[in-house]
C-alpha cells in the first residue's frame, strides 16, 4: 500500500470527496438529500476510522468496542467537517482517534480518575518502557521524572493513578489447588479491640511493686500454681493468694477509674518491695511511721531499726508504731512485733501500735498482741 492511500482509498481522494459533500451539502434544502450524503461520506471514509481502530487492539478490550467507538468519531467528523479547517482527513484522524482515547478513558479504568492523572499515568508508563530500552535496565524513579518533566511526588500520584486502570476480582484463581486471591488477605484480627486496654494494663503494672509484678507473671505468663508460687517466694500459698485478690482488685478499679487510685497501704507502691521505717523525735513519744508490707522476704528491715531505737532508748520511753501505712503483715512480722513488744518490756520502755489496716489488726490480735495495740 502506498503512503499516499489510506486502507485502499487515496487520501487525496478522501480529502476531494469531503470537498464534494461540503459543497453539495450547502445546496441541499431538505433533510433526505442532506442525510444521504451524509451517509455516503462516511462509507466512503469508514475504512479509514476501522484502520485505525485496529491500532488500539490491545489488552483486553473488546475489538468491537473499539471499531465501534472509532466509526462515532468519524460520523462526528463527517457532521462538524468545515472545509476552511483544512485537510478533512488531519480532522477526521484527530476526531475519531480522539474518540477512541475517550472510550479508553470512560470505559476501561476500574477506578474512576480525572483525566489529567490518566493521561500522566499514561505517559509515565510509556516514558517507563523507553527509558527500560535505552538504558538496558530499570530506570529509577528521578530519571523517570525527569523524563516526564514531573517532580517526585507528581510521578508518584500518577503511579497510584495507574493502579486504577485495571482491577482485579478476588475471586481469581490462584495456584493450582484452587485458591482464590482472597485467600491471601487476612481476616481482622480481634486482638485490635484490645489494644487500649493493653496498654492501659502495661502503664499499672509499671506501677506494681516488684514481687506483685513478678506473681502476676508466674501465674498469668508461666501459668504456675499458687502453690509453686509460694514455694519458689518462699511464702505461704495463703499469701500468695491474698497477694493476687489483692493486687488483681487494685487492677480492676484502676483500669474502671479516670484516675490511678492508691495503692493499698500508701499513696504510693514501694517498687523496691522495701519496708520503708522513718523516726520522729519530739517532746512526746517517739514515732516510727512504717510503710510497706512486712513478710518474710523483708522483716529484717523492720527488725534492725525498731529494735535498735528500743535498746537505745531509755527506760520509761514511749515509743509509738504508726502501721497505717502496713497493708500486710504475715507470720514473720508478727514475730518481729513479738521480739519487739518483749524487748521493751524488758528495758521498761512503753511500746504500742497504732493505725492498723483491719485485716493487719486481725492478725496481730489472733497472735497475741492485744497488750501491744493502741485501742
Amino acid at each position: 500500500m502506498s503512503a499516499n492511500t489510506h486502507a485502499g482509498t487515496p487520501l487525496e481522494n478522501l480529502d476531494l470527496a469531503a470537498e464534494r459533500y461540503a459543497a453539495e451539502r450547502t445546496r441541499c434544502t431538505g433533510d433526505g438529500p442532506g442525510r444521504r450524503l451524509r451517509d455516503e461520506m462516511i462509507r466512503t471514509a469508514l475504512p479509514m476510522a476501522d484502520r485505525l481502530a485496529r491500532r488500539y487492539r490491545v489488552g483486553r478490550e473488546p475489538a468491537e468496542d473499539v471499531l465501534q467507538a472509532a466509526r462515532l468519531g468519524l460520523v462526528k467528523a463527517v457532521e462538524r467537517y468545515d472545509p476552511e479547517r483544512g485537510s478533512f482527513t488531519a480532522y477526521a484522524v484527530l476526531c475519531i482517534t480522539g474518540e477512541i482515547k475517550r472510550h479508553f478513558r470512560d470505559h476501561t479504568w476500574t477506578v474512576h480518575v480525572p483525566r489529567r492523572q490518566q493521561e500522566m499515568a499514561l505517559t509515565v508508563h510509556q516514558a517507563d518502557l523507553e527509558l527500560a530500552t535505552e538504558l538496558r535496565r530499570r530506570p529509577t524513579e528521578a530519571e523517570v521524572a525527569a523524563r516526564c518533566g514531573i517532580d517526585r511526588s507528581e510521578l508518584a500520584a500518577a503511579r497510584l493513578s495507574g493502579a486504577g486502570y485495571r482491577g482485579i476480582s478476588l475471586q481469581q484463581p490462584i495456584g493450582a489447588d484452587g485458591g482464590e486471591l482472597a485467600d491471601l488477605f487476612g481476616d481482622r484480627d480481634a486482638a485490635v479491640d484490645r489494644v487500649a486496654d493493653a496498654v492501659s494494663v502495661a502503664g499499672l503494672l509499671r506501677r506494681l511493686p516488684a514481687r506483685e509484678r513478678q506473681i502476676l507473671t508466674l501465674r498469668f505468663h508461666g501459668n504456675h500454681t499458687q502453690t509453686e508460687i509460694a514455694s519458689a517466694l518462699g511464702l505461704s500459698q495463703m499469701h500468695v493468694s491474698r497477694l493476687l485478690s489483692r493486687t488483681l482488685g487494685w487492677l480492676r478499679t484502676a483500669l474502671m477509674s479516670d484516675t490511678v487510685p492508691p495503692w493499698p497501704g500508701g499513696p504510693e507502691p514501694a517498687t523496691d518491695g522495701r519496708v520503708r521505717v522513718s523516726v520522729t523525735k519530739t517532746d512526746g513519744p517517739v514515732r516510727l511511721r512504717v510503710r510497706g508490707e512486712v513478710d518474710r522476704d523483708n522483716a529484717d528491715q523492720l527488725r534492725e531499726p525498731v529494735l535498735a531505737l528500743v535498746r537505745q532508748a531509755a527506760p520509761g520511753t514511749r515509743i509509738v508504731l504508726d502501721l497505717t501505712g502496713v497493708p500486710l503483715l504475715d507470720a514473720t512480722g508478727v514475730r518481729i512485733l513479738l521480739a519487739v513488744h518483749e524487748a521493751a518490756r524488758v528495758r521498761r520502755v512503753a511500746v504500742t501500735a497504732t493505725g492498723l489496716q483491719p485485716y493487719v489488726r486481725r492478725v496481730a490480735e489472733i497472735a497475741g498482741l492485744r497488750a501491744l495495740l493502741e485501742a
